[in-house]
């Protein structure tokens, strides 16, 4: 039982959805330490139970007060949740780590990924592993998924421009989502009309662009602008090139991406695998004699984000076996490194663990 009376006290968030349900396994998964631990959530789910270390631990609602004493709290409960009491939980006293939008684009506040600027969050570390007051901001699943296998390709030759295409499943928009799939798949599979509530479009058994608002001047969705802006902010490089087309596939958990990346300095294809072998936090699956590479569902679940199909782009400028730009095909859990994984790791981070 890793739980202590001098590890700090902890508070979830959303403990009732998806991600806030997923941190509770990560914490058992992970032996991670701590004291008091506080289960937060709407007044509507208050009261209930849920199981957590084979015992059953009660939800409460989320008040202001709820979040006086708390040193570490891991919010997953949406963007309008955060904004009213993110702040109110760091002047009390706790390092916020908020998995919504809200804070990741403020100036004042980091937004982490622990293989890349994990330093950043090892600056809210106390001496007692309490943490400092403050607020660091997990980045957008697609974001996470996309950096992390491109951190030690980055380090090594630089990257001028990035590419990418999305495959998200339903689970980025919650748990909600996920079973209107599953309900939406019955439907369609026994003749009825599938009912949309979550999504406007029917997801069974359909492709469609990202669900978020598209921007009348620039055609992006919000997805695609929060790719390209938390990447310049997260590499501190505003001069870095990113376009990205987001899409909703009727997949229950773990994204997929396709890559296409422009390096500053050109590379071997030996040279280009070797820094994906480097690469913390990433899986190698490329057999390309057995067509074996990653899938949403093999990622699933897991940790390590999949990383395969990786290619030369022989559409861009090459010379004496050196290419300027390669392709490679990704798949991650988003709501495990996508989301909740992640901010465990700043957490641990924060907490010196």
């Amino acid at each position: 039982m890793s739980v202590s009376s001098n590890a700090p006290t902890v508070a979830i968030v959303g403990a009732t959805g998806a991600v806030g349900q997923e941190f509770l396994r990560l914490f058992e998964e992970r032996n991670f330490i701590h004291g008091d631990l506080h289960l937060l959530a709407s007044a509507r789910s208050a009261g209930t139970t849920t199981e957590y270390r084979g015992e059953q631990h009660t939800i409460t609602e989320l008040t202001e007060e709820a979040l006086e004493g708390i040193d570490i709290a891991l919010f997953s409960a949406g963007g309008s949740i955060s904004k009213a009491y993110g702040p109110t939980a760091a002047a009390a006293g706790a390092t916020v780590i908020d998995n919504s939008s809200a804070f990741r684009m403020a100036s004042e506040v980091p937004l982490v990924i622990p293989e890349i600027n994990g330093d950043l969050a090892e600056s809210y570390r106390t001496g007692d592993g309490r943490g400092r007051p403050g607020i660091i901001a997990n980045p957008n699943c697609s974001t996470i998924i996309m950096m992390v296998p491109l951190h030690e390709v980055r380090r090594r030759f630089g990257i001028e421009r990035l590419v990418i295409s999305t495959y998200q499943a339903v689970s980025g928009a919650g748990a909600a989502a996920m079973r209107e799939l599953d309900a939406q798949t019955r439907d369609v599979l026994e003749g009825r009309e599938p009912t949309r509530e979550i999504f406007a479009r029917q997801c069974a058994f359909n492709v469609f662009s990202h669900d978020s608002k598209v921007h009348s001047e620039t055609g992006r969705n919000v997805e695609e602008q929060k790719m390209i802006d938390e990447t310049r902010k997260i590499w501190c490089d505003d001069h870095i090139r990113v376009t990205a087309t987001c899409i909703r596939v009727p997949v229950m958990r773990a994204h997929a991406e396709s890559i296409n990346v422009t390096l500053r300095q050109p590379a071997s294809e030996a040279e280009f695998r070797a820094a994906l072998e480097a690469t913390e936090g990433i899986t190698l699956v490329d057999d390309r004699e057995a067509n074996d590479f990653p899938t949403p569902l093999e990622a699933s679940g897991r940790d390590p984000i999949l990383v395969g199909r990786v290619r030369p782009d022989e559409s861009m400028p090459s010379e004496g076996g050196k290419h300027c730009a390669f392709d490679l095909f990704v798949c991650g859990d988003q709501i495990r490194k996508g989301a909740a994984l992640n901010a465990v790791q700043i957490a641990e981070r924060v907490m010196g663990s």
